[in-house]
């Protein structure tokens, strides 16, 4: 019995601690994880605090308050770095075959990929638009938290090693051709092209304090959700209701779902295998 009141008291004590940690990154930095899930935070910060010398989640707030160096690292923890080209290849499928065909009537394009992260989703969806012949009418604004990861993303460098499981995913998705037509290889690594990198605009934007800042015709936003409490969901996706023009398009992660959210009533599902949705006509 101890043994197990000690343990809930170190869960509970490890609880506060990130909930102070969660309240100093938010007042010294203005980085807002409060609405993340908490458990997810819990347990990767928990796992990263050799990394940062600590021992206890206090030792590594006392860091983060008086040590602005270890930011850059903090976030990297605290964000989901996970992406690949093309990455579930009947979502990118479906987007040619179904949503493709109604942006092609638009005389101009605007696409949001929010939580871009290395950039991978947004050269996929570049990629997508430029065998479509839609690149060069389109706009991709591609915004993420994290600083470092859109340095990355910006750079459009990616380790040759990466290459095999994009090529799978490029023909997976039932892409033309062939994914080395987008990039140059050399010395271990693939630089995408210029044309590619010169249709989207890489940016800094948080779902949990910033506002929309564009009307688009397509939001993807994969595998961010998840990471959010049920009032941080329904402020990303009100974002992405309020960004979205007449019946614009929303897809996101495989796990994910609007159905229990504040905005479920306000898409239909236009893909439901997908996760694609589309924005539903005001009343």
């Amino acid at each position: 019995m101890d043994a197990e009141l000690d343990s809930a008291g170190t869960n509970k004590t490890a609880d506060i601690e990130l909930r102070l940690l969660l309240d100093a990154l938010y007042l010294r930095y203005h980085y807002d994880f409060r609405a993340y899930a908490i458990a997810s935070l819990k347990r990767r910060l928990l796992s990263a605090l050799t990394r940062f010398g600590c021992v206890t989640l206090s030792q590594l707030q006392d860091r983060l308050l008086h040590d602005p160096s270890i930011l850059a690292d903090l976030l990297d923890v605290m964000t989901v770095q996970v992406s690949e080209l093309f990455r579930d290849p009947g979502y990118f499928r479906a987007l040619r075959e179904q949503v493709v065909p109604v942006l092609r009537t638009y005389p101009s394009l605007k696409i949001w990929v929010a939580g871009c992260s290395t950039g991978e989703e947004a050269y996929s969806v570049a990629m997508l638009l430029r065998v479509e012949g839609l690149l060069e009418r389109a706009l991709i604004y591609a915004t993420d938290i994290n600083s470092a990861a859109l340095r990355k993303a910006e750079a459009a460098v990616y380790s040759e090693d990466s290459l095999p499981a994009f090529a799978e995913n490029y023909r997976l998705a039932g892409m033309p051709g062939n994914l080395s037509e987008h990039y140059t290889a050399a010395y271990g690594r693939a630089v995408f092209d210029r044309g590619l990198r010169d249709r989207i605009v890489f940016s800094d934007h948080s779902l949990a304090t910033d506002s929309a800042f564009a009307e688009v015709q397509l939001v993807s936003c994969r595998n961010v959700l998840i990471y959010f409490d049920r009032e941080l969901q329904d402020r990303a996706v009100g974002l992405f209701h309020e960004s979205l023009g007449r019946r614009g398009f929303l897809g996101i992660g495989s796990r994910e779902s609007l159905r229990f959210g504040a905005y479920g009533a306000s898409f239909d599902e236009l893909i439901p295998a997908e996760r694609i949705y589309r924005k539903r006509e005001s009343p």
